[in-house]
């Protein structure tokens, strides 16, 4: 990687890889992103993930000024409250979350697709849709080629693996790296907010993020994003001037389907599940996620019932083994691509942006000088690794994202629920203890390990 002209390839316009892509090129360093998908609207993108205080810093320090500020309005309204429900509706806990006036320190709700085309405004020239990467070649000159599937190649001094959990950098580079099965399935699936549907659910449901704990080992999570435009596309009247002088002059709205929706998400261990789950779409996949909750209460099997059949989709959940550190290159990793990890409260996200954060601080100390390009990548990765599998472990080990979880088994399973129900309960009730919970929303994806 010469410290003179740098090019970086990053292979993957996912989060982590866009994020760093802004990041570089705010910082002089050239930088080409390829994308598997045909266009900008291509992709699973549509569900809601949680950025945390180290995702947003990550945003903040990559991005320019003005796209930070559009960032932050197109957030879908942030949740008030953490809620821990039973299966029949009733309230085991209700925490009050922080406002978020404060543009890092808080929790944000995200629309997949909608960060997406935050993080594609501006980068036309720089992210290559419809390039399949298939594999790469390191030469004696400290450069890399990459090769993709229509026959193209493109050369750079570094490449970036930001190409997710089934990623074909990592395959080469780091055949031993294994991602496994951790032995659940999610059904996620989108209701749109109507007035009906609004109407179903409380004040502090409608206004939080709430984690249903089932009885039977089945569980979920309810999510409402209220953005601030209509069905139609068109701002809403009470939008503050400021967010309606950014939101009108900005393109991606003309490319982002995302409307107002209620997210319900329903999972359990893998054995819960019929066989074939994965290949089932639509209202048959509905249907399953209504069998599975019989004693659920009739508001939350209503939303099943209203939920858009297109919008409903199997995930069976993977995470990563942990892998030794390796001897550094002119190839490197980030996000799911290195350490794949369960989905719970967004870990896997806040972590890609922080990965890409990381990186992007380090190529700029090469770049001027203070270090070598491939040392500069030895210190990301010596970083990287112990946080990421740390979260990896951490994401594992909650809520029921593990099949072998204690939860899931027929005696125990009931004990765990009130082992689990009783801890929300008194935390919740303790003031010392309601503030802890609530300081560790916020900095469990912090940055310090």
């Amino acid at each position: 990687m010469s410290t003179r002209t740098p090019h970086v390839l990053v292979i993957g316009a996912g989060a982590g890889g866009l994020c760093l892509a802004h990041g570089l090129r705010r910082a002089g360093i050239s930088v080409a992103v390829y994308e598997r998908h045909r266009t900008r609207g291509d992709g699973l993108l549509g569900y809601r993930v949680g950025i945390g205080p180290t995702g947003s810093r990550a945003l903040r320090d990559c991005l320019p000024p003005e796209l930070f500020r559009i960032y932050l309005a197109t957030c879908a309204r942030s949740p008030r409250f953490f809620n821990v429900l039973t299966q029949r509706m009733r309230h085991t806990a209700s925490f009050p979350l922080r406002p978020d006036s404060d543009p890092v320190d808080t929790e944000r709700s995200v629309a997949r697709m909608t960060l997406r085309q935050v993080l594609l405004t501006g980068m036309e020239d720089v992210v290559h849709f419809d390039r399949t990467f298939t594999r790469y070649a390191q030469h004696d000159d400290g450069t890399v080629t990459a090769h993709f599937a229509d026959g193209s190649t493109a050369v750079g001094n570094l490449l970036v693996a930001a190409d997710g959990t089934h990623s074909a950098v990592r395959r080469q580079y780091l055949p031993h790296a294994t991602v496994r099965d951790a032995g659940t399935v999610n059904i996620a699936t989108r209701i749109p907010l109507t007035a009906h549907t609004r109407a179903l659910l409380p004040e502090t449901v409608r206004r939080g993020i709430s984690l249903i704990f089932g009885t039977g080992g089945v569980m979920g999570v309810l999510h409402v994003m209220e953005f601030k435009w209509d069905g139609d596309g068109r701002l809403k009247p009470d939008v503050a001037s400021t967010d309606a002088a950014l939101l009108t002059d900005w393109p991606g709205l003309r490319h982002d389907p995302t409307r107002d929706n209620i997210n319900l998400v329903v999972w359990s261990t893998a054995r819960r599940f019929p066989a074939d789950v994965l290949r089932r779409r639509g209202g048959d996949l509905l249907q399953v996620a209504l069998e599975l909750t019989p004693n659920w209460h009739p508001t939350l099997r209503e939303l099943l019932r209203h939920a858009d059949p297109d919008s409903a989709l199997p995930i069976r959940v993977s995470t990563s083994e942990p892998v030794p550190p390796w001897k550094s290159s002119t190839v490197t990793l980030l996000g799911d691509a290195i350490h794949t990890m369960t989905p719970g409260r967004g870990v896997g996200a806040n972590t890609a942006l922080r990965d890409a954060n990381l990186l992007r601080r380090h190529l700029v100390r090469a770049l001027t000088g203070e270090t070598t390009p491939v040392q500069a990548v030895a210190d990301y990765e010596a970083a990287m690794l112990p946080y990421g599998f740390a979260r990896v472990a951490d994401s594992l080990n909650r809520s029921g994202t593990n099949g072998d979880d204690r939860m899931y088994r027929p005696v125990s399973g009931r004990l765990a629920l009130i082992g689990a129900r009783g801890y929300f309960r008194v935390t919740s009730r303790v003031p010392p203890l309601r503030r802890k919970f609530v300081d560790d929303f916020y900095t469990y994806r912090g940055e310090e390990d």
